[in-house]
């Protein structure tokens, strides 16, 4: 892998991993014409990963420095006695509201083998049908009225909903940004509350998931990429990351997420066509 590869593929991850348009279904067609699918072009996908990671920790640096605040002060009650579930305040409610939905994650965990071999694979029927399912989920957000709900009445069953499509948005073509946004907003959450829950509730099961796989690679001995590309790819993701996000707030202001509905509505038929005469 070169470091154009690096570079364009950075560009790529930045972009859809917060875009609601899938970014291992984007990075899956792009290796899959570019010819560099397989386990190692899986590891880089996970290091790419990383480069975004950075990218939500400084975007929304306030909120999680806020959220890390009030866990201190709630462990400090569960010592001294002072800690309810009853009356919480918004953030410590969504402290909670975040760790549910984390939870499904640990069924989706054993999983994970199903829902990698899409990944790498030759055949991108699949991430054709993935991209129809996200479309699906954007026109109903869309013609969703904006909610109410935020961290101070948001209910436990929404947040397991959410979290339970991001354990389906490990499908190379289901969008994770896409499928919890759209399921918050359905669920009734306020649309800017739901980008930030989306895109928070990400970053533990998105680190774990490429801790477990970097791991998995290093132990099959598939930890063969340049650590000059694999770095040129995170700064990348990174960047271009972190202006995807302020991209998403703009467009979820002005409730122009159906332009992306169209787009994977698209998208995901002219990838079915393709992989079908692929088999011919």
């Amino acid at each position: 892998m070169s470091i154009l590869d690096a570079i364009i593929q950075g560009i790529v991850q930045g972009l859809t991993e917060f875009l609601p348009v899938s970014s291992s279904g984007h990075l899956s067609l792009v290796q899959h014409f570019t010819g560099t699918a397989g386990e190692s072009s899986l590891l880089f996908s996970l290091f790419l990963h990383v480069g975004t990671i950075l990218a939500v920790v400084v975007a929304f640096r306030k909120t999680l420095w806020a959220l890390i605040k009030e866990f201190c002060v709630m462990i400090k009650d569960i010592f001294t006695g002072k800690f309810s579930f009853k009356g919480a305040q918004p953030k410590r409610r969504m402290i909670f509201l975040l760790v549910v939905a984390t939870l499904p994650m640990c069924v989706f965990y054993f999983a994970r083998d199903f829902f990698g071999q899409f990944s790498t694979d030759e055949d991108i029927v699949v991430e054709g049908i993935c991209f129809l399912i996200t479309s699906v989920l954007l026109f109903m957000a869309c013609a969703k009225k904006d909610g109410k709900k935020t961290a101070a009445n948001m209910r436990y069953r929404d947040a397991v909903a959410i979290g339970v499509m991001q354990g389906v948005a490990a499908l190379p073509g289901v969008s994770r940004s896409g499928s919890t946004i759209s399921t918050g907003v359905l669920c009734g959450l306020n649309r800017e509350f739901a980008v930030s829950f989306s895109f928070i509730m990400g970053l533990p099961v998105i680190l774990a998931a490429s801790l477990v796989e970097a791991k998995d690679a290093v132990g099959a001995g598939t930890m063969s990429i340049d650590p000059v590309v694999i770095l040129v790819g995170v700064v990348v993701s990174a960047v271009v990351g972190y202006l995807a996000i302020a991209l998403v707030r703009w467009f979820m202001k002005s409730n122009h997420f159906k332009l992306f509905a169209y787009y994977t509505l698209i998208l995901g038929l002219f990838t079915v066509v393709i992989g079908v005469i692929e088999k011919f």
